[in-house]
């Protein structure tokens, strides 16, 4: 098996003005090494509030503060609970080690030390009856926080909002003060922290310490709303809200009126006793989708004793998702009832300036843009959570998401673990995971929750299932993406570069391809680093791109006859050093013409296409050829060549470690020549032939004496390989001869072959 070639180029972006960016003089210093940023950079560095959105759009109050911006910091020990010294200040929401945090050089923040802020901030004191909440998007990992010297919290969790009553801890009257303490051990820990790694490479990117997410104070109502559990019923055509209240709710009095509307028109009306699930039934329901991404606005109204005491804004889209079967009794993706071909990209949702952190929420924004505008329906996040902004736009743009966990200690999954560290790893991994789902629940793009990628730190994958199930009963579960399936979930889920291939369709499960793809191009104004560059096939030129992902496409059709409910392509954009997105990293360019890829993806939006198999390939069922390990006459290809010697053996061919492969007659030789005669009683059916191949390396085919086709590499699986049409008058009505050579020059082999004929 050869080695995907890898990707060597050459320099990244510089900077016009350094000096611009940081906002700090560098007279008298050397110039810092030059570091991509993208377009929206300047904007967050020179924003007095960078990001300055309201963070949360489905619990909605006008009361509220932005605290981001320039705040003191220092690195100390973890051990201390007392800051040392100040040392510059740090643009928050923006990690430490991101080139929009201000700190220059990046500091290296080691798994012993500890990252402070400190901020000055004015407030009214709130009234009588009112608390002051000081809320948190995301802290990468520990955070424990004091206000004017007292200690308000802690939490765990990189990934989730929380939030802290500070009220308690103001001062009657002038400034009040914030510090935070954060320590976040990366790689050297044991909690959830995605593709961050203290020595950046290949896939693995740069650690991000600290706040990532945007910092707010907000006044609430002793008595408010906490959250709110949205349940859209697309099929009956009304919602299910459950509101959590903050305060003493244990008055009889105490009620909540829901109100739903479509634009300035009222549509729905629900009251119920505080706590309890609200139904609220909609006029002319209008279902939520990626062709029409419709969101109803929603006000909620707690009152006490005849007297409104809290409002707030949020909103919904109408749409159910399962697991169903269409006409042809394939498992389907099924989105309203109505089966749809999710085509996603993978997308890791990092930045050259801004690493975890978008620099502005534009930039958020654009990404699910130009996904749309390339004709995808789909996203992967991969290994990361969002901002809750990130999912507004989703749900407001419309594409589907398939959420993943970010993936944690490696060390869970061994055979001989340390006990004590494999316990902590899993109570971190269900308190956050527990956290993301319900944090991230009402959004109505969210469709499918995927709790582990591949191996990585896999562990209790039943167990796993069932809790995100009983969290969340109303979306898919995928277990896993890839690699370690264990037999559960709602989806099996092949990984395949460049690929496609698929598992078989199974009795309840749909088939899915979580990843394929990975072609790189990398464009030398656009790039990381200097050196180092890869993808998983490379390419020189955006016209070798653009022709080697159609043919990639071309291949997705037949599998989507064949059951196949969905693909996700590696990916949104370059990352580090990594450089097969499909825009670069700075998001400068796009590599493919979106009109290109829009007209390659349009088969997967129609009904899915026949597939009928003239030759059955031994995918499932063996199949009996003729073959042989020594060279043969040069006619061996014909149909009149006679066979009669040759060894007779069952379909796939190989040896060692091949995808997805069926392996029933050995070969361990360099090469391999195989002959089978098949029958056809009738015409062929109408329809463009293709050939059913897995090959691992280089393989000839023939038909009737005819080479259909010469390739090199391998296939991660079996493929339907579209033939020229004059290919068509070579299969006759009675005796035809189809003859395969095979050549292996290092790793595992296979080879085995089918005819299909595929009807659009």
């Amino acid at each position: 098996m050869r080695a995907a070639p890898a990707l060597l180029r050459l320099s990244c972006l510089t900077f016009a003005s350094a000096l611009a960016l940081q906002g700090v003089s560098l007279a008298g210093q050397e110039e810092p090494a030059p570091r991509l940023r993208t377009r929206w950079a300047a904007q967050a560095a020179t924003a007095a509030v960078p990001l300055g959105e309201y963070p949360r759009p489905q619990l909605v109050r006008p009361r509220w503060t932005n605290l981001n911006g320039l705040w003191d910091y220092a690195i100390g020990s973890a051990e201390s609970a007392v800051a040392p010294p100040w040392q510059g200040r740090i643009r928050v929401p923006f990690a430490a080690e991101a080139l929009l945090s201000g700190i220059e050089p990046a500091p290296a923040i080691g798994e012993q030390d500890s990252l402070w802020y400190r901020r000055l901030f004015a407030t009214p004191p709130p009234r009588a009856d009112e608390r002051l909440l000081l809320h948190f998007g995301a802290v990468d990992w520990e955070a424990r926080v004091w206000v004017n010297g007292v200690e308000v919290g802690q939490h765990q969790g990189g990934y989730d909002a929380f939030s802290f009553d500070i009220t308690d801890a103001l001062q009657p009257r002038g400034d009040q003060e914030i510090v935070v303490r954060v320590w976040d051990p990366t790689d050297g820990g044991y909690q959830p922290r995605g593709k961050q790694v203290g020595d950046p490479r290949g896939i693995w990117y740069t650690a991000v310490t600290g706040i990532w997410q945007t910092v707010w104070i907000e006044p609430v109502p002793a008595l408010s709303v906490a959250s709110l559990a949205i349940v859209p019923d697309a099929a009956q055509g009304r919602v299910r809200l459950t509101p959590t209240l903050r305060g003493d709710a244990s008055a009889s009095e105490t009620w909540i009126e829901v109100i739903a509307r479509a634009g300035d028109i009222t549509v729905g009306r629900g009251v119920g006793a505080a706590g309890e699930p609200i139904d609220v039934t909609l006029r002319e329901p209008r279902a939520w989708s990626p062709g029409d991404p419709f969101l109803y606005d929603l006000e909620v109204r707690l009152s006490q004793a005849d007297k409104v005491v809290d409002n707030v804004a949020s909103y919904f889209g109408l749409r159910d998702i399962a697991v169903g079967t269409d006409a042809r009794g394939h498992r389907r993706i099924m989105l309203n009832d109505e089966p749809l071909f999710l085509l996603g990209q993978l997308d890791q949702g990092w930045w050259p300036d801004g690493l975890y952190t978008a620099p502005t929420d534009e930039a958020l924004r654009y990404d699910i843009e130009v996904m749309k505008q390339l004709g995808f329906n789909a996203v992967r996040k991969h290994v990361k959570v969002e901002p809750d902004r990130w999912y507004y736009w989703a749900d407001r743009l419309g594409i589907l998401v398939l959420q993943d966990m970010p993936s944690g200690d490696e060390y869970i999954g061994s055979r001989d673990p340390d006990i004590e560290r494999t316990a902590q790893s899993r109570r971190v991994f269900y308190r956050e995971w527990s956290a993301v789902i319900r944090a991230l629940s009402d959004h109505p793009s969210i469709v499918i929750w995927v709790p582990f990628n591949e191996g990585w730190g896999q562990f209790e994958t039943d167990r796993v299932i069932a809790r995100t199930r009983q969290l969340d009963p109303t979306r898919l579960v995928n277990g896993p993406s890839g690699w370690a399936d264990r037999g559960s979930g709602d989806i099996v889920v092949r990984h395949a570069y460049p690929g496609p291939t698929m598992f078989p369709t199974e009795g309840y499960r749909a088939s899915f391809l979580g990843e394929f793809g990975g072609l790189g191009l990398p464009l030398e104004e656009h790039l990381w680093r200097q050196e180092g560059s890869w993808g998983y096939r490379g390419f020189d030129t955006s016209e070798e791109l653009a022709a080697a992902y159609v043919a990639l496409v071309e291949l997705l059709p037949p599998l989507y006859g064949r059951g196949l409910a969905g693909a996700i392509y590696t990916q949104t954009t370059d990352v580090e050093i990594e450089v097969n997105g499909l825009m670069t990293y700075d998001r400068a360019v796009t590599k493919l013409d979106p009109s290109v890829a829009r007209a390659a993806h349009a088969p997967l939006f129609a009904a899915p296409p026949v597939v009928r198999d003239v030759l059955p390939s031994s995918e499932v069922t063996p199949r009996q050829w003729r073959y042989t390990t020594t060279a043969p006459a040069e006619d061996w290809h014909t149909s009149t060549f006679d066979d009669s010697e040759w060894s007779v053996g069952d379909a796939g061919f190989g040896a060692g470690r091949v995808a997805s492969a069926s392996m029933r007659t050995p070969w361990e030789s360099q090469e391999i020549w195989l002959r089978r005669q098949f029958e056809l009683d009738d015409d062929l059916p109408t329809g463009r032939l293709h050939l059913r191949i897995h090959h691992d390396e280089d393989v000839e085919v023939w038909l009737n004496g005819e080479q259909l086709v010469a390739r090199e590499g391998l296939t991660n699986g079996y493929v339907d390989l579209p033939l020229a049409a004059n290919t068509r008058q070579l299969v006759r009505r009675g005796s035809n001869v189809i003859a395969v050579r095979c050549r292996q020059t290092e790793g595992g082999q296979y080879i085995d072959v089918g005819l299909s004929v595929v009807e659009y």
